[in-house]
């Protein structure tokens, strides 16, 4: 014959499924806790690459910004022989010469972009960037170039990975009488070139 359980008997079942549900809450809330602290560790692994890597492209920007910048001369001077080259002589000593400088001058480009070294060359009738331009005079509109656009591009500027090195100098279309302060006007001017960068970028340290 099976043991009529007592009163007493049912307490102390009661008390062991108090105990391990006790037991159950403080292992989920144990295994909770740890969960978010990995997560937590996680979030801070991702975003000290991520750090590390904006400081190794800044670091690789500032190591080459004063050669880069040193080159630039070099690349106006190759810029201005190729734009007034004869197009066609007869002299093939002359026409050869042309063409060396002008592979020269495209070889030289190239570098600049595989190393992060862009021309800002804007052409007539793009709009006006603060930027990356610098507006030296206005002239009256002319060619449907719309007022307060590029007219004219007198020094192509260049950014290094995405920071302002030198912004591109440029004459713009004039605007209407009362619209704006000319570039003459100095701390009003609308043309000045802005140190500002936007997002992601900054403009670079020349002082290196």
């Amino acid at each position: 014959m099976s043991e009529d359980k007592t009163p007493a008997d049912d307490a102390e079942a009661f008390d062991f499924a108090d105990e391990d549900a006790g037991q159950l809450a403080a292992l989920k809330a144990e295994a909770a806790g740890l969960r978010e602290q990995v997560l937590r560790y996680a979030a801070d692994m991702e975003n000290t690459r991520r750090r590390a890597e904006r400081e190794a492209n800044d670091a690789r920007a500032y190591a080459i910004q004063k050669f880069a910048k040193d080159l630039l001369a070099a690349a106006d001077y190759l810029a201005m022989a190729t734009a007034h080259a004869p197009a066609d002589h007869p002299d093939s000593v002359v026409k050869n010469f042309v063409v060396g400088v002008q592979m020269t001058e495209k070889e030289l480009q190239t570098a600049f972009e595989r190393n992060g070294l862009k021309k800002i060359a804007p052409k007539p009738g793009d709009k006006f960037d603060p930027h990356q331009h610098q507006a030296m005079a206005e002239q009256p509109a002319e060619g449907g170039v719309a007022p307060g656009a590029v007219l004219q591009l007198m020094q192509p500027g260049y950014e290094l990975l995405g920071r302002l090195v030198r912004p591109a100098t440029v004459v713009v279309a004039a605007k209407a009488a009362g619209a704006a302060p000319s570039p003459a006007d100095g701390a009003g001017n609308p043309y000045a070139a802005n140190d500002e960068q936007p997002a992601g970028g900054g403009s670079v340290d020349t002082r290196a």
